[in-house]
């Protein structure tokens, strides 16, 4: 156990990291080398840094959306995912491009009460008391008030849990451009008094919910199916789609498809790309069977027609949004103008990952697509540099063995003919 870490300077830690874990000075020069992320502003924004981590940053291009061409800023260490982007949006473009629509950005913050005597009772009184807790939570931020946002509405429910029967008050809270945690996690501490003194029970969490079912985002799509490569292809995307819909197994991956694109683009500019997460995959399973957050279907001409439905709780202000020089990039390159946009944006990017996934499923196998990025990687952990790194992973996919151990072979036999 170490006492004061926290107190020390990022160097300090690092310091003591080093000795701890035996790193050599060349690791320190690594971890210190925060580029455009300034060491000092790093150490504002959590705890203990000792360094940072750069993720490669692309571009996926080809998305039109709603009648407007945008680039999409993507942070992902995984290859082929902003490729496959870029590729089922120029398929999507040739029906139109994405359509989207979303909700208002309304997320619920949960009380939880314990130990009331007459709970379903309790729970009237609640409801009775609606405008007096409203106004409890909107007093605790006037401007987010001033925007058209705060607490505009609440709900109070029963459940029933091992420690006996709870009543939990749901605030809904209008969060604008923010993401809201901080607003409505506020507001939650608030009104706990006055759940207490109206239930006679004991309040202890006061907390947001990632599961923000009131704040969606929609996206469709029809891609004609010539673009898709045929009838046959269409037909394939449709039958992926159905296994996932029936089988947890299959869908969990399925929707790990949507989410390397939409996490691409969280991470990308610094939104809370666990919450997001979270709120998608417990939406998946809201009816008790977890399914697929898109649907794929074949319309009367053949054509394939895609949709996608799931929370999504981002904002343009609070957080590192505003605070990482990165992801105001990342936002400026973007050029959306409130957080439902970027709502929307978000969810035709899932659309999209989703479709070119399936597309690589259905038509040639996943592992086509993955095989040369896949190569290159090795490659390079094989100690390849420059152009060595091509030749080794090329002749990797035309060997089908992509392998670390025959990527160092070769590495030493192009050393060894002198062709590098």
């Amino acid at each position: 156990m170490f006492s004061g870490f926290y107190k020390l300077s990022p160097k300090e830690r690092l310091a003591f990291v080093k000795e701890f874990a035996g790193l050599a000075d060349e690791e320190c020069a690594l971890l210190q080398n925060t580029g455009s992320l300034p060491l000092d502003l790093a150490d504002r924004m959590i705890e203990n840094v000792v360094g940072a981590i750069p993720v490669p940053l692309g571009i996926a291009v080809n998305f039109l959306i709603n009648g407007k061409d945008y680039l999409i800023p993507m942070a992902i260490e995984e290859p082929s995912v902003v490729a496959a982007a870029s590729y089922a949006a120029k398929m999507a473009r040739d029906g139109g491009g994405f359509h989207t629509s979303s909700t208002p950005p309304i997320m619920i913050g949960q009380v939880q009460a314990v130990g009331i005597k007459d709970p379903y009772a309790a729970r009237l009184r609640i409801l009775q008391a609606k405008e007096e807790i409203l106004k409890k939570a909107n007093d605790q931020d006037p401007v987010l008030v001033s925007v058209g946002g705060g607490a505009k509405d609440l709900d109070a429910k029963i459940i029933q849990t091992v420690q006996g029967p709870m009543v939990i008050t749901e605030l809904h809270v209008d969060c604008r451009d923010a993401m809201g945690a901080n607003a409505v996690n506020t507001m939650c501490e608030a009104v706990a008094p006055i759940i207490e003194r109206i239930t006679g029970g004991r309040v202890y969490l006061r907390i947001i919910s990632n599961l923000a079912v009131k704040r969606l985002a929609r996206a469709w799509c029809v891609v004609p199916k010539e673009a898709v490569g045929g009838e046959e292809v269409v037909d394939g995307i449709v039958n992926a789609w159905a296994f996932a819909a029936a089988d947890p197994y299959r869908a969990a991956t399925h929707n790990k498809g949507i989410m390397n694109g939409i996490i691409a683009v969280i991470i990308a500019t610094c939104n809370d790309h666990r919450a997001v997460e979270a709120g998608a995959h417990a939406y998946a399973a809201r009816t008790g069977h977890y399914t697929t957050l898109s649907t794929w279907e074949k319309n009367e001409n053949g054509d394939l027609v895609g949709s996608i439905e799931l929370p999504m709780a981002v904002g343009l202000i609070g957080g590192a949004v505003r605070t990482h020089p990165i992801a105001k990039i990342c936002l400026k390159i973007l050029g959306v103008k409130t957080a439902n946009e970027f709502a929307e944006v978000l969810a035709a990017v899932g659309l999209a990952q989703n479709l070119g996934a399936l597309r690589a499923l259905a038509h040639e196998g996943i592992q086509r697509g993955h095989m040369s990025l896949h190569a290159r990687n090795i490659a390079i952990a094989a100690g390849a540099t420059g152009e060595l790194i091509d030749l080794v992973a090329e002749k990797m996919v035309e060997e089908r063995k992509i392998r670390m151990d025959r990527a160092k072979e070769l590495i030493e036999q192009y050393r060894a003919t002198g062709k590098i």
